[in-house]
């Protein structure tokens, strides 16, 4: 294995936001829109994570297709949320549990996050962490909403799996509550022929507007006719079974009460600025949360660490 190249600084490219040196199986380079991002590249997988929102644009395990979709139209700027990848919702998901919050899911997607770790293993899998504090957020939109003492810790390998850990520590003197998910979108063939398996019987709040506010209980396997935007009530396993691609991708997840399922459908992807009205098909999102009536509570000096892992099989 070449050294490590020297922190912070590849072919004339710079960044306060690394504090580690790079093995050689990772480079700092620069992304779309001029964005910092770091790109891995082992004998057991390939990936990319921007250091804006420690955003994972990208994660190929060998001899497979892509799992992880982006948008075409995704913005790429300071300022922007990254449309597509795996977006961290944080301190809140969607519009939040209180009236007046913005951005939509929170300001840590929009926020720089600092490299604090680099490391690969003897099976070539690369473990990314990452540090964001409440002084790093300062002046951010949103910031304002969350006003507390925080440290967020990111780990991610890439792998022939995909883990990703999201520790939420509270350094200050007084409890707070908070929302996370790691909201995934999964690279599909034709959604309209997915099924996603594992939520059989459980109960679900349809977001979809005008489906109300009760509780539905999931018949079969879900699948898709329509816009779909879902939140579960379940702490197990789900498989997304893409028979067109003839895979299925697994995602086994801890410290998680909640799974959401998401398809924007023609209507809602028209509507999006950052989202081709044409990619609908290609994409499904299966996250992993803690929302809604499951906000996590920290006390003072607590953590808690929310875990995915997504791993791709043959279809069965």
């Amino acid at each position: 294995m070449v050294g490590p190249v020297r922190r912070g600084y590849v072919r004339g490219m710079t960044s306060s936001l690394i504090a580690v040196d790079l093995p050689s199986s990772v480079r700092l380079v620069k992304g779309e829109g001029g964005l910092p991002a770091l790109d891995v590249s082992t004998p057991v997988a390939a990936g990319r994570l921007y250091l804006h929102g420690a955003h994972v644009t990208a994660w190929t395990p060998s001899r497979q297709d892509p799992v992880i979709w982006m948008s075409r139209k995704s913005r790429f700027a300071e300022g922007e949320p990254i449309r597509g990848g795996v977006p961290i919702c944080w301190p809140w998901f969607g519009a939040g549990r209180e009236p007046g919050l913005a951005p939509a899911h929170g300001f840590a997607r929009l926020a720089d996050f600092t490299l604090v770790g680099a490391e690969v293993d003897a099976f070539g899998a690369v473990t990314l962490t990452l540090r964001l504090t409440d002084a790093d957020v300062a002046g951010l939109p949103g910031a304002e909403h969350f006003t507390q003492p925080f440290e967020l810790t990111y780990t991610v390998t890439f792998g022939a799996e995909l883990t990703l850990a999201l520790t939420v520590r509270n350094t200050g003197s007084e409890e707070f509550s908070f929302e996370e998910a790691l909201h995934t979108y999964l690279a599909v063939k034709d959604v309209t022929a997915v099924t996603v398996e594992g939520l059989e019987g459980v109960r679900y709040l349809d977001k979809v507007p005008g489906a109300g506010q009760d509780l539905v209980t999931q018949t079969g396997p879900v699948t898709f006719t329509s816009e779909t935007d879902r939140v579960y009530h379940s702490t197990g396993s789900v498989t997304v079974v893409d028979p067109a691609l003839a895979r299925t991708v697994t995602a086994v997840k801890e410290n998680s009460a909640n799974t959401v399922v998401w398809n924007p459908w023609t209507a809602k992807a028209a509507a999006m600025p950052d989202y081709d009205d044409a990619e609908w098909p290609t994409m499904v999102c299966v996250e992993v949360a803690n929302a809604l009536e499951n906000a996590v509570t920290l006390a003072a000096g607590e953590n808690h660490t929310m875990t995915a892992r997504y791993a791709v099989g043959p279809r069965v």
